[in-house]
Parts: structure tokens; sequence; C-alpha cells
């Protein structure tokens, strides 16, 4: 069934690319680099959640916010305007704040040999 209402502003045309003309080492590097990229912060966060130098208190807070953005549920939903997203930024000031004070090179460092072990360069 048509759209009776597409115009041509809303026509985009697009050729589509053998798998001959994409190179594939180029973009398993694009995918390794944005998989680190990815990876590299949840691998810190997770060593600053285990490391015994982290207080109590920030581990907890930190998990609880972490696992509060990742959550699908919301207790204040994201579609109510500017509201639906002031819990998640609470929750990310949180992440940021805990980060900042209680990340060190040595977490740092344990995540990078973990994150060169999972995507090798």
């Amino acid at each position: 069934m048509a759209n009776e209402y597409t115009s041509k502003e809303n026509t985009v045309e697009a050729e589509v690319l053998e798998s001959t003309v994409i190179d594939e080492g180029v973009l398993r590097k694009v995918l390794l680099k944005a998989g680190r990229a990815l990876a590299k912060p949840a691998l810190e966060a997770m060593e600053m959640i285990i490391d015994p130098s982290t207080p109590p208190q920030a581990r907890l807070t930190m998990l609880a916010a972490l696992t509060y953005l990742l959550m699908p549920l919301d207790f204040v939903p994201d579609l109510i305007p500017v509201a639906g997203f002031s819990d998640d930024l609470v929750a990310l000031t949180a992440v940021i704040s805990l980060w900042g004070n209680h990340i060190t090179p040595e977490i740092r460092n344990r995540a990078s040999r973990k994150l060169d072990k999972w995507f090798p360069l």
C-alpha cells in the first residue's frame, strides 16, 4: 500500500554495494575500534566496582546508577517532556562524579590490559 503523503523531498536513492567492493579488513578494523571505544569505559567501571580500594558506598552507588541507566524501565518515563530524562541525568551525574573521584591509574591499567586481551590491535 503506497503512502499518499510521500513526496520527492523525502525520497532517498541508494545504491547497494556488492561484497567485492567492501574491504573486509578495513571494516573489521573499524568495528574493532568501535568495540574498543565502547568497551573501555565499561571495563573501567567494572574494575572500579571490583577494586578493593574503592569505598563500599561508592561501589554500591556506581553499580546502582549504571544498572538504572541500563534498565529498560524508568521511574519517570522518558516520554514525559523534560522530566522524563531528569532521572537519567541524576544517575549519569552520579556515575561521572564517582568516576572522577575514584578512578586510579591502576584501575585504568587493569582495564586497558583486559581491553587489549579482548580486542587485540
